[in-house]
């Protein structure tokens, strides 16, 4: 209903007079961010792995990987990881909806599982990640409702392969003993580079040493990825713990001017975002829907008069509402 702009001009407007929003965000969010599974980036860190197991995207090989060794395994998930997890995004999408919303009363529903949201600032205590989080490992059986930090083994496991970093130079340029500090923002991850610029991937390992694998301390089973992917996905106490803060927030908004802003959420798992916020924008009174949403942006007719569609780059919309 409307031109884009003139549904762009209503969007701003209920973001001003909300008591309250409820961001729900997906892939689609991300990518406007300017993280993507294949391209460039891809060919600039993967080229080795998709020669020798036969993808073309960071995606597709996270499953094609699962039958190799773990040395190999690990050495793939760590670049996957780092470049997902620990990377900056190349476009400031998430700080922008940030500044945006910071003084509304809000909370983050998101089926993204690279921390994007709280690494631009965003209250941890108002965001649910239903799915996981690359920087989290897990027991590989599901048995132990624990998770587990990544990032200190992570970067171990790149430096082993021949990767350097931003922040972090090349052992030649470093003190013998120099101790480094894996918790500290080490930058873009740095592959070596033939003198035409291209990756060298004759020069790093696909490979990690076998004192890198990681198993559980509880139960000594091999750590797997903390990823909603079957039964065995570990909902831990964080995960509970933020689950019953989204639960309250619902609870307490239902009778408040509230506006369900989606963005980026496709049909991969509809029922987490897209149809619990068209359900609760249908029986809330005072709700109002949203989907700004690059080529996928609507609305079931139950809630037309309630809705804002906007089809557009999600970057661009922030931008002209900021």
């Amino acid at each position: 209903m409307g031109t884009k702009e003139d549904n762009i001009v209503k969007l701003k407007s209920e973001i001003q007079n909300a008591d309250a929003l409820v961001i729900g965000a997906g892939a689609g969010m991300s990518t406007a961010a300017g993280f993507t599974y294949s391209g460039e980036k891809f060919d600039r860190y993967f080229t080795d792995f998709a020669d020798s197991c036969g993808f073309s995207d960071m995606y597709t090989g996270g499953f094609m990987v699962q039958n190799l060794p773990l040395e190999n395994l690990w050495a793939y998930w760590s670049r996957m990881i780092y470049l997902n997890r620990y990377t900056k995004a190349p476009k400031p999408v998430y700080e922008k909806l940030l500044e945006m919303v910071k003084d509304k009363d809000y909370f983050v529903l998101t089926t993204n599982v690279d921390h994007c949201f709280q690494r631009a600032g965003f209250d941890k205590e108002r965001l649910f990640y239903t799915q996981g989080d690359y920087g989290l490992w897990q027991c590989g059986s599901g048995r132990i409702k624990k998770t587990y930090d990544n990032e200190e083994q992570v970067k171990k496991m790149l430096l082993s392969q021949g990767f350097w970093f931003e922040h972090v130079p090349p052992k030649s340029g470093r003190a013998v003993n120099e101790e480094l500090d894996y918790s500290a923002d080490w930058g873009q991850l740095i592959p070596p580079e033939k003198e035409n610029g291209e990756t060298d991937f004759g020069s790093l390992r696909m490979q990690i040493p076998e004192e890198l694998i990681p198993y559980s301390p509880d139960d000594g089973a091999p750590m797997t990825m903390n990823l909603r992917s079957d039964a065995t996905f570990v909902e831990d106490a964080g995960w509970h713990a933020a689950s019953e803060r989204y639960e309250e927030f619902m609870k307490t908004h239902r009778t408040k001017k509230t506006l369900f802003l989606e963005l980026g959420t496709g049909m991969n798992t509809p029922t987490i975002i897209k149809y619990n916020f068209w359900q609760k924008v249908y029986s809330w009174p005072d709700a109002t829907y949203a989907c700004v949403n690059l080529g996928e942006a609507y609305a079931p007719e139950e809630i037309r008069e309630k809705s804002i569609c906007i089809d557009g780059d999600i970057g661009e919309v922030i931008d002209k509402i900021g």
